[in-house]
């Protein structure tokens, strides 16, 4: 079975972000990136598929800067077996030309089920798993909570307001991995240096226009300092003539 993972290098969430001169992104300066959170358990997926099914390769695919290097290599001592950096050339990118980069790649190579976080702590869009899938012309389930694989099909859960749904569907599909799906394992010493042997192939990115495009970027405001409100009746008052919600 070929299995890929599609991951993303984020911003870490305890990070001081700072806007860059430019107005439209943030200054890395001092920044610590890691691998997108969510992606962590689509790693983990990956790597259970593989064990399951024995005769297997997991592919990590991310695109980006030669900065990514790092977080596959971060997959490769978790246990996939192959990276690919797609370069992005230093130019700027939106969900629907990631999408199209990554997708034009994985149709160059065999694809039997793809991996994915349910979103990237950054952009927080949740748009690249059903592009990448619908690109492709496969079948996509988002946010899973339990996978069970067969050689031609899988079976998922996935959480809806009030209930869980089953959904199944042939394969190859895309599929995006919710936190509550498993644990990730950590990478181990001897993993870390099975790493450094490991294959990180590099391809140039096809220039695709974004759809859309960053006008300015501003941080959120800072939040008023938190009162106590002895009585319901301060409450209220404060509800009707400050916050103005009643």
């Amino acid at each position: 079975m070929d299995i890929v993972v599609c991951i993303k290098r984020v911003a870490a969430t305890d990070s001081q972000i700072k806007i860059a001169a430019d107005g439209k992104s943030i200054d890395p300066a001092g920044i610590e990136f890691v691998l997108n959170p969510y992606d962590e358990y689509a790693v983990e997926e990956a790597l259970k598929t593989r064990e399951q099914f024995g005769d297997s390769s997991v592919t990590v695919v991310t695109l980006g800067s030669q900065n990514a290097q790092k977080e596959l290599r971060t997959c490769l001592a978790m246990g996939a077996d192959k990276a690919v950096l797609i370069h992005d050339g230093g130019r700027a990118y939106d969900a629907y030309s990631i999408a199209e980069t990554i997708a034009a790649y994985l149709r160059s190579i065999p694809v039997s089920v793809v991996f994915c976080g349910k979103q990237a702590v950054d952009g927080d869009d949740s748009q690249f798993p059903s592009r990448l899938a619908e690109l492709l012309g496969l079948p996509c389930v988002t946010e899973i909570t339990k996978l069970t694989l067969q050689p031609e099909s899988l079976s998922a859960e996935r959480d809806i307001e009030g209930a869980r749904e089953v959904v199944e569907c042939p394969l190859p599909a895309v599929i995006s991995a919710s936190k509550a799906l498993n644990e990730p394992r950590y990478a181990n010493l001897k993993g870390i240096m099975a790493a450094k042997r490991k294959p990180l192939e590099q391809v140039e990115a096809e220039a695709i226009e974004p759809a859309t495009t960053t006008s300015s970027l501003t941080l959120p405001p800072d939040r008023s300092e938190g009162k106590i409100l002895e009585t319901v009746d301060a409450l209220l008052d404060a509800l009707k003539n400050e916050a103005k919600v009643l």
